[in-house]
């Protein structure tokens, strides 16, 4: 696949993108889920050494495919490895999945209800690198706590800067300002977040496209005129700590808006599992999740 086709598979593709990018504050968790617990591995480079190898099992399943999953989400050290042999964004792009990769360095502490994201300022010359290996899109994640217009603004300010860094460098952004679903103003801020992001949409000079991975909405249908905008190439939702049944029925009742799970698609997976079970429950997973992002309530 080359830019053209990856962004055509994005736009008007029929299934979801699989967020693989676990970072190392969040690595630990997500290999306990995976059924390795902390006293398997003594370094750092161990650590990454484990995660690598449950997603290199993903990628190289035979269920994990690019008829039902449109994009993977990679963190910057599975970019740089292997899978099959090949390295990992090849071995995605031959599969007809499309490679995207996180690029925020983690968030800073919380002002104004939020948390913006880290300064980046190694951020272009791993665009460049990215684009090299072939990696078609970015995500960058900031969280929103509070209904704080300030603070909601600033977050979106803030993405819609890096939005156009990665533009500039031939990437595709997928902006995420994530509404904790655990917030006690969750619906104020998610209108609030609707409001700012059709402004900086807006303007947007040329005829550029960017991505929004969003919290689903406490209202179904609220971000409709996201969906809908020119700007916009694809609406994805994360799961945000919903069980995947949970993230499931939200998302099928959000027209237009795909799934880009972690957890929700990686929950019932063991390292200790043989292959024919691993394969079985991650083509279960990937199963309920295109369904939800392809098959809406009326």
């Amino acid at each position: 696949m080359q830019f053209e086709d990856m962004k055509a598979k994005i736009e008007g593709g029929n299934g979801f993108i699989a967020a693989l990018d676990q970072s190392g504050g969040s690595t630990p968790k997500a290999l306990k889920g995976y059924g390795i617990e902390e006293d398997a591995w003594s370094t750092e480079e161990e650590m990454f050494a484990l995660i690598h190898d449950m997603r290199s099992r993903i990628i190289t399943s035979p269920v994990f495919s690019g008829e039902k999953v449109l994009g993977a989400i990679l963190f910057e050290r599975t970019m740089d490895g292997e899978a099959g042999g090949k390295s990992v964004p090849q071995a995605l792009i031959e599969r007809g999945v499309v490679p995207f990769i996180k690029i925020d360095k983690g968030l800073e502490d919380e002002a104004n209800g939020v948390q913006l994201m880290k300064p980046n300022p190694g951020l272009d010359t791993l665009l460049h690198r990215a684009k090299a290996l072939g990696v078609f899109g970015t995500k960058e994640r900031s969280v929103i706590n509070l209904a704080n217009r300030e603070g909601i603004a600033a977050v979106v300010r803030q993405q819609f800067e890096v939005g156009r860094q990665v533009l500039a460098a031939g990437l595709v952004p997928i902006i995420e300002p994530e509404v904790n679903i655990k917030s006690p103003e969750r619906a104020e801020a998610d209108q609030i977040l609707l409001e700012e992001i059709l402004k900086n949409l807006d303007a947007l000079p040329g005829d550029d496209k960017v991505m929004l991975k969003l919290s689903l909405p406490t209202k179904a249908g609220l971000f409709d005129p996201l969906v809908d905008h020119p700007r916009v190439l694809r609406v994805v939702a994360l799961s945000g700590g919903f069980s995947r049944s949970e993230a499931c029925v939200e998302l099928a009742r959000n027209r237009g808006i795909i799934a880009s799970f972690s957890r929700a698609l990686l929950n019932d997976l063991r390292h200790q599992m043989s292959d024919e079970e691993f394969n079985a429950s991650l083509g279960e997973a990937i199963d309920e999740i295109h369904g939800a992002s392809t098959s809406k309530a009326a």
